[in-house]
């Protein structure tokens, strides 16, 4: 019995660890496909992150929603609908490729919409659900971890894939070329949702208090540390995702536009490193989480972040710099090697070492002392989340409008906000206000 037991939790923790993965490989999805919706619906960069927005700001309807809908239906049932909701949102994009040209921009942002509807549940439920099948403590951590990890991977993989299905056409690109990934995308959110449908997964347990949603969201917004903590989440995704989304933009525009005329290819495993670098960082931040706190961390990682985007603003984008990406010979063939890229695009690739531990650590410092409100303050952070579309799309309408570098300086006051935030706004004083 103990064995079959075990045998299903194995199943069941995979499973989980997958679906993490397929959080960041269906959100990075939007920010590449931003070249592909620019070029073939002849658009601006800003118009071309829409797809991102659509993605993010489902966070913002569903966030406080799929908090309620946890504890009415369990962990299991959310899961389950959030599958089967994934490989819709990604399904209607597909038919986006097969849509009119006249209709196929407004198919697809809705495929991205009912996608972000998904990522949200999916991000309600994966963490704890970890947890809970790791035993909890130390192992459940370990778990949630591993799943860290696999999705910095899938985060990585994504912009390197859509690099290379367009590989050689970036200006004649169409959702039609995308579709590997979405097939990928449907087959494995198919594939988790028969698996959660046979398994048994234990609930987590979830705290139960008497007082209304209604009252305990009016109680945490009454802490000034988790007020902008929340709004340091809302920065905070945007930075991760402007910074790679914004760059991709960089990358394969022609240089007679501002851009860097690099191909797709290279582009896509120019970006690919910077998720790469952030599984890097957060490997690191966890083995120094014992000895560093939070605070010290936030402070360090945005002031680094300060500098590195500065140097890129300011840097020539005439001067280049090798970096080991995989390249595509005149014949179509894939090698890998050093590729010239501008010395502003290794900048900013640094820039997700330091972005690696920031969720971490904000969260850390925003629920410190909410006590019962912490159920409230998750569901108010999943609502920020949203951060991670609108940024990157002023952004981008700053990028046609001054050119792609001076776009940036988004994200330079988004990390100087954090700067604050980690000096000085993570601080609890409101000390006085009863949690128990």
């Amino acid at each position: 019995m103990n064995q079959e037991k075990q045998k299903t939790n194995v199943v069941a923790v995979i499973t989980m660890i997958f679906l993490f993965g397929m959080i960041a490989f269906v959100t990075n999805l939007a920010a590449p496909m931003g070249i592909v919706l620019k070029n073939q619906f002849s658009v601006s960069n800003a118009l071309g992150m829409l797809g991102n927005l659509g993605n993010f700001i489902a966070y913002a309807v569903m966030g406080i929603p799929s908090g309620i809908l946890l504890t009415k239906v369990g962990y299991k049932k959310t899961a389950l609908i959030a599958v089967a909701v994934g490989f819709i949102g990604v399904g209607i994009q597909y038919l986006s490729g097969h849509a009119s040209p006249s209709s196929a921009f407004a198919v697809y942002l809705a495929g991205a919409f009912v996608s972000g509807f998904s990522m949200c549940l999916l991000n309600s439920v994966v963490n704890p659900m970890l947890n809970k099948l790791g035993g909890e403590g130390n192992k459940g951590n370990q778990l949630i971890q591993i799943g860290g990890s696999f999705n910095s991977i899938m985060a990585t993989i994504t912009p390197m894939f859509v690099g290379i299905l367009i590989a050689g056409s970036v200006e004649k690109a169409t959702i039609s070329q995308i579709f590997p990934v979405m097939y990928t995308a449907m087959a494995i959110f198919a594939f988790a949702f028969f698996v959660l449908l046979f398994v048994k997964i234990p609930e987590p347990n979830t705290t139960q208090t008497a007082e209304p949603i209604g009252v305990l969201m009016k109680g945490v917004l009454r802490f000034r540390h988790f007020v902008l903590g929340a709004v340091a989440i809302f920065v905070y995704v945007g930075i991760e995702v402007g910074v790679p989304g914004t760059l991709n933009l960089f990358l394969n525009d022609p240089i007679e536009k501002g851009g860097a005329g690099i191909s797709s290819t290279i582009a896509g495993f120019v970006v690919g490193t910077y998720w790469l670098l952030m599984l890097v960082g957060r490997l690191i931040g966890a083995s120094l989480g014992a000895k560093v706190s939070s605070r010290m961390m936030m402070i360090f990682t945005s002031g680094i972040g300060l500098i590195l985007v500065l140097l890129a603003i300011f840097s020539s984008t005439t001067s280049l710099v090798n970096l080991p990406v995989l390249q595509q010979t005149a014949t179509g063939q894939l090698s890998f090697g050093l590729a010239e890229v501008p010395v502003n695009a290794m900048y900013l690739v640094l820039v997700g070492l330091c972005a690696s531990i920031m969720w971490g650590g904000i969260f850390n410092l925003a629920v410190e002392g909410l006590g019962k409100y912490l159920a409230a303050a998750s569901g108010v952070f999943m609502v920020l989340v949203c951060g991670g579309g609108i940024l990157p799309l002023i952004q981008g309408w700053l990028a046609d409008v001054a050119g792609f570098m001076n776009s940036y300086w988004v994200i330079i006051f988004a990390l100087a906000y954090l700067l604050f935030y980690g000096l000085v706004g993570c601080k609890n004083v409101n000390k006085d206000i009863p949690v128990d």
